[in-house]
């Protein structure tokens, strides 16, 4: 089992200050929203990311909103996010999936 960039050195036990970040991250409704449907969406499509607007089409905030949440889930190590012509496509940090397995049953 590979542990990712949660974990300390030895794998064995999370780091704390990563894990407190992801789970600072995690603690917004709206980002955990965002996070679950980028997921989710990987998931269902069997992408490599999805286009971030076809993940929060549902939420009803507006772009800079958007924007900052996408900042927050990106300095958390969560997800990766790149620019794709005029759309900004998202994908879960393969470093921090099993972490997120772990804590989602995915």
């Amino acid at each position: 089992m590979t542990y990712g960039a949660c974990f300390d050195r030895d794998r064995t036990v999370p780091d704390p200050k990563r894990l407190a970040k992801v789970f600072r991250a995690l603690s917004n409704p709206n980002r955990l929203r965002i996070y679950l449907e980028i997921l989710n969406k990987e998931e269902a499509t069997l992408e490599a990311g999805c286009h971030l607007m076809d993940a929060v089409r549902s939420l009803k905030i507006g772009s800079p909103t958007i924007s900052h949440h996408v900042k927050e889930l990106v300095n958390a190590d969560l997800i990766t996010a790149e620019r794709e012509g005029k759309f900004l496509v998202c994908r879960v940090n393969p470093r921090t999936r099993e972490l997120a397995r772990a804590m989602f049953g995915r």
